[in-house]
């Protein structure tokens, strides 16, 4: 952003991504967020050599509450990151501002249970994908053109609040579990509002263009498959274009399916079906 000086990418050591067969490099980059005062530290992945490559910007989930956010780790997904480098894409991965050692304001706050805003926090964590969007196709290793989005959880909310706004570099969005409102009071399969979370579903999907792929499993303790289902279903009434996957079971907590250390042979077909569609 205009005035703020960023830390320009500075390479690892190139590292063999083990199953994967490929090389790539891991660099560490600081990109603008929309707080001019907070960039958002970033990991990224590509592949060995100049490019440029096809971009893919995967975007973490988040919590309301302020302690649980500070200590977040610096997301990496590195499974499904060397996923698609070993497929030739690069992948960014911000940790947006409010979370863990990016710090700075919680732009996402999506408020109390009895008037819960998810639009409004759906499009501040779109602010964040796009604002790193912008940064990340100016990068000469990076081809502008047929970005793909992912996100997990809020994550994948925000991703879905960004493809209302229809971006000409986006073809795609994948989106993990996405919603918001889980947990509520720290109870599994309690949602905070859920006929709100539907409702702005269809909000989003009114004007949403870009292709979608929703992906959740049978367990998922923060949106289950009632849940899910009314979300898509409304997503889709009001003209979105989303293809819905209800997985079975897995680990502990489906919820983090994007995590499992086996995912790639899980999610690994769906994702290569649903790219396949959009070439």
């Amino acid at each position: 952003m205009a005035g703020h000086v960023l830390a320009q990418p500075r390479p690892a050591p190139v590292v063999s991504s083990s199953g994967t067969g490929v090389d790539y490099d891991r660099l560490s980059v600081s990109v603008p967020s929309p707080d001019r005062r907070t960039p958002m530290r970033t990991t990224v992945f590509k592949p060995k050599g100049k490019g440029p490559f096809p971009l893919v910007i995967i975007n973490h989930g988040s919590t309301q509450s302020a302690a649980r956010r500070a200590l977040m780790n610096a997301p990496q997904y590195t499974g499904l990151s060397l996923w698609f480098v070993a497929r030739g894409y690069a992948v960014a991965v911000p940790q947006r501002p409010g979370h863990g050692k990016t710090g700075g304001p919680y732009l996402e706050d999506q408020g109390g249970c009895t008037s819960a805003d998810f639009r409004q926090a759906g499009l501040a964590t779109a602010d964040s994908i796009e604002t790193a969007l912008r940064y990340m196709t100016g990068q000469p290793y990076v081809r502008r053109a047929h970005v793909i989005i992912v996100g997990q959880s809020a994550g994948g909310w925000g991703a879905l609040a960004l493809a209302s706004r229809n971006p000409k570099d986006v073809s795609a969005v994948i989106a993990f579990a996405p919603g918001r409102g889980g947990h509520s009071n720290d109870r599994p399969n309690s949602n905070c509002a859920p006929g709100r979370l539907v409702e702005t579903a269809g909000i989003f999907g009114r004007k949403a263009r870009i292709p979608s792929l929703w992906l959740y499993a049978e367990n998922d303790s923060y949106f289950g498959p009632a849940l899910s289902r009314r979300m898509v279903d409304a997503y889709r009434a009001a003209g979105g274009i989303a293809e819905y996957r209800l997985l079975p079971p897995y680990g502990a907590d489906g919820h983090r399916l994007i995590d499992l250390k086996d995912g790639a042979s899980i999610w690994g077909p769906l994702l290569e079906s649903f790219l396949a569609k959009q070439k």
